[in-house]
């Protein structure tokens, strides 16, 4: 989009790159700069959000040893990476 368009219509290519669009801007014809969105920042950590659900049921549960069945599931997930593994 040339510049002088660009001018015009900022605010609506304000809204169009908060949605995920990327728009580049032209001077004389060539491309000049890029309208892009900023990165998503982190979700933030709320402590306590979970008490509203009352205290758990069997909390020695957490405790306990993992069957050994999904024991091998859990080490063999994507979720943790072989260099963390004993």
């Amino acid at each position: 989009m040339n510049v002088h368009q660009a001018k015009t219509q900022l605010s609506r290519l304000i809204d169009e790159a908060h949605a995920g669009e990327t728009i580049v801007l032209a001077k004389a014809g060539k491309p000049w700069a890029r309208l892009m969105p900023l990165e998503v920042p982190a979700p933030q950590r709320l402590p306590g959000r979970l008490r509203r659900l009352g205290p758990l049921t069997q909390p020695d549960a957490i405790l306990e040893p993992m069957p050994p069945d999904q024991l091998a599931d859990w080490e063999a997930s994507s979720l943790i990476s072989a260099s963390a593994l004993p």
